[in-house]
């Protein structure tokens, strides 16, 4: 079977930020923080915690009232990603007569928490509001295969439509998959991405019993979130949606397409060892097994946009595993972690990630960790940690990494665009 070049024809991202992709990615590079301190008045006890949320975000503009009145907010953010890659892939919602066929075109998409919150809704509703019935779109709300399910609807995508759920490796899996499936010619087009919402009152307190929350209050919290720090004090969660048309690149460039990157390499593997505790082996098996799928050397790496969630135990590990596996060459590594800035959207970090990864190719720029100036950890010493971001950087390639609770891993390899 002939293995085709998958071309980035599209990219779309629902953030904290509001606006497209540049304005997202400008953002970063500025290193500005979309974390805010969030006060809620739930009984028995308000939630009060940073978080990166999405305030703007406004549905029923984006997708139509009748079309946003059917999802949860996780689908609502999934699905207008979605919309928004399509349209920078310049293809139309549906096809014409006589256009191309879209049989064989198909959606993967992540999601660690699917519509949880359509489920907790329903049962405040039932426990402390007395009510006896639930709204009739609650299954179809709730369900994890939302976003795939609609974006194949509005889309006229005949192939496959699924959606993984490996916790923070969601999407990450969702993207790799996607890419084989072009690669190996099974399609043509596949949309792909991750999406969720990590507000909830019930997910919020799971993370907080977990005590790997970072704490903060109205003043502290932009800065609540730095991996790699000596004094990181935990994760922030995040909300949001981001999605890649992946193409065959032969069929991109017949149509005239703008390739904005290519996705290279995908490599998997599992820490078999702990559910929540991760695993340097198991994390370097993943690194090593992109860069044998991309062809790439490990000094054909020029960036890696890093798991990093600032949580005292996974930070080092990472670093860890970036040294096994770069060598000599860590030191030379250039090293970020964004999510200081987006939070941890966990099902959907992989995609916003990967957007990351792709715009930092195609503008030659590196996004930086905030907030690490002169906090280092030692333990995460070792590589090229990016404190202030970096434009006009010669980059050719670059990976993603997704490491998840349950061990899974995923690692995305990226290679820059054609020179315009």
């Amino acid at each position: 079977m002939c293995a085709h070049r998958v071309a980035i024809t599209g990219l779309g991202v629902i953030s904290p930020y509001g606006g497209n992709d540049t304005d997202f990615f400008e953002r970063l590079l500025a290193g500005q923080s979309a974390v805010r301190h969030l006060l809620t008045d739930d009984l028995p006890r308000p939630l009060s915690a940073p978080v990166a949320s999405c305030p703007d975000f406004d549905p029923e503009a984006l997708l139509g009232k009748p079309l946003a009145l059917m999802m949860e907010r996780f689908a609502q953010l999934g699905t207008a990603a979605a919309f928004l890659a399509w349209a920078q892939a310049g293809l139309p919602r549906q096809p014409a007569a006589g256009d191309e066929s879209r049989e064989d075109w198909g959606c993967i998409w992540g999601t660690a928490l699917g519509g949880v919150a359509a489920h907790e809704r329903g049962n405040r509703d039932m426990w402390l509001k007395g009510r006896e019935r639930l709204s009739p779109l609650a299954v179809v709300q709730g369900m994890n295969n939302a976003v795939n399910a609609h974006i194949s609807i509005q889309l006229g995508l005949g192939g496959v439509s699924t959606s993984h759920t490996a916790a923070c490796a969601s999407s990450g899996i969702a993207i790799g998959e996607a890419f084989r499936r072009v690669r190996s010619g099974e399609a043509s087009v596949m949309l792909t991405g991750g999406s969720d919402v990590c507000q909830s009152y019930g997910v919020v307190r799971a993370w907080e019993a977990m005590r790997v929350l970072a704490p903060g209050d109205a003043q502290t919290a932009p800065t609540a979130c730095r991996p790699f720090a000596a004094d990181r004090a935990g994760l922030v969660l995040g909300e949001g949606g981001a999605a890649l048309v992946l193409e065959a690149w032969d069929h991109a460039a017949a149509r005239g397409a703008t390739i904005h990157g290519e996705i290279v390499g995908y490599g998997t593997s599992c820490d078999h060892s702990h559910l929540v505790r991760p695993h340097r082996q198991g994390q370097a098996r993943a690194l090593r097994g992109a860069l044998a799928d991309a062809g790439l050397a490990p000094g054909d790496i020029d960036y890696v946009n890093a798991h990093g969630t600032a949580t005292t135990e996974g930070d080092p590990v990472e670093i860890s595993a970036l040294r096994e596996v770069f060598g000599d060459g860590a030191a030379r590594l250039a090293v970020s972690a964004t999510k200081s800035m987006h939070g941890h959207l966990l099902g959907a970090c992989g995609a916003v990630e990967a957007v990351v990864t792709a715009l930092a190719l195609r503008e030659q720029a590196v996004p930086p960790t905030a907030h690490l100036a002169g906090r280092i950890d030692p333990a995460c010493e070792g590589v090229d940690h990016v404190l202030q971001g970096r434009r006009g950087v010669p980059l050719r390639a670059a990976l993603s990494n997704s490491f998840a609770f349950g061990g899974s891993n995923a690692v995305l390899a990226f290679r820059a665009p054609p020179a315009r």
